[in-house]
């Protein structure tokens, strides 16, 4: 004797597990994939060349910016202090951060496919999600430096002695790795349905989540919990730092004493606001239903927009670094 289930019928249903069958364990809506498509930020035939030259002049100036960053404190004695250690760090980073997402988005704007395959979408998305990680990292350590240098400016060298700026690198790296490591190996086991099309200029998780077929709620769950984590922790960070850093400076009793105090926190600042709130905006969109490419422009500030002004932040209000760069590149024009 056969007996139903409440909304199931014996064959060919429309019930409940029917349609989660159908759509979850049907071999026949799943497909081995091998490549994504990469929709970039315009479908627009004509703006191609134009976002071409717009973005290749910004990489070039965001390596070349932050390579001479890199290079002006590694040569200049004067600049190995923790502060200008974490900042050839976060520039390193930039470097590295831009070139995960720009050179494929400049290749695919020169060529009718937009293609990229299934491993170097994984590849790109690993990446991404660990340098984007280490510059939220490093802010918020420098934001530390800072707070140290001016609330305990005594003890600051004992403090910020040369093993523990290591460790704080070394633990940012770490951190940075396990989450991308982590979120990684969550989507090896996740399968795809035929539709492959990306609305956005990079491999994004949250993005590549979307055209999944199986069950992702895992996914999605670690997707936020860690990326809120990863955000909120270090922006509370930063923020109590230049809460006691104001309090203090307040506390100085001449005009010239607090201008310089604030002089060394201002380019920072302005990397934190730039940072984080291209990153917040983005976060906040990235939960939409029918995603667009206005998420992917909105990307574009933090991912290629933001390393490339940091440079020029640190560079153009800070007279040791202003230094560093013209002994540099005199040196540089002597030698040819």
């Amino acid at each position: 004797m056969l007996t139903t289930v409440p909304g199931q019928s014996v064959e060919g249903g429309t019930g409940p597990f029917q349609e989660f069958s159908r759509k979850y364990m049907q071999p026949g809506n799943q497909t081995a994939i091998t490549e994504f498509i990469l929709l970039g930020l315009s479908g627009d035939r004509h703006l191609q060349p134009l976002l071409f030259g717009l973005f290749l002049y910004m990489y070039v100036v965001c390596v070349t910016g932050n390579l001479l960053i890199v290079l002006a404190i590694s040569s200049d004695a004067h600049l190995h202090t923790p502060m200008y250690f974490f900042l050839s760090n976060l520039s390193f980073v930039d470097v590295c951060f831009t070139s995960t997402t720009v050179p494929k988005m400049l290749v695919n704007t020169q060529m009718q496919s937009k293609a990229i395959t299934y491993a170097g979408c994984l590849t790109q998305m690993y990446f991404f999600m660990i340098f984007s990680s280490l510059d939220s990292m490093l802010l918020t350590v420098m934001a530390y430096d800072r707070f140290v240098a001016i609330c305990h400016p005594l003890h600051y060298m004992v403090i910020m002695n040369p093993r523990f700026c290591g460790l704080l690198l070394l633990l940012s790296w770490f951190i940075c790795l396990a989450h991308s490591s982590l979120q990684s190996l969550m989507v090896l086991r996740v399968s795809f349905c035929k539709e492959t099309e990306i609305p956005h200029f990079f491999c994004e998780l949250a993005q590549i989540l979307r055209l999944a077929c199986s069950n992702t709620f895992a996914n999605n769950i670690v997707l936020h919990c860690i990326t809120g984590l990863l955000g909120v922790i270090p922006l509370t960070g930063i923020l109590f730092s230049y809460s006691r850093i104001i309090s203090t400076i307040m506390g100085i009793s001449s005009d010239r004493g607090k201008y310089k105090a604030f002089s060394t926190c201002g380019s920072h600042l302005s990397v934190v606001f730039l940072f984080y709130g291209a990153g917040l905006g983005v976060y906040l969109t990235s939960g939409t239903v029918h995603p667009s490419r206005k998420g992917s422009i909105a990307s574009v500030m933090y991912t290629v927009v933001s390393p490339t002004l940091n440079p020029f932040i640190y560079s153009l209000r800070n007279k040791d670094m202003k230094g560093a760069l013209r002994k540099l590149l005199q040196h540089r024009a002597y030698s040819q």
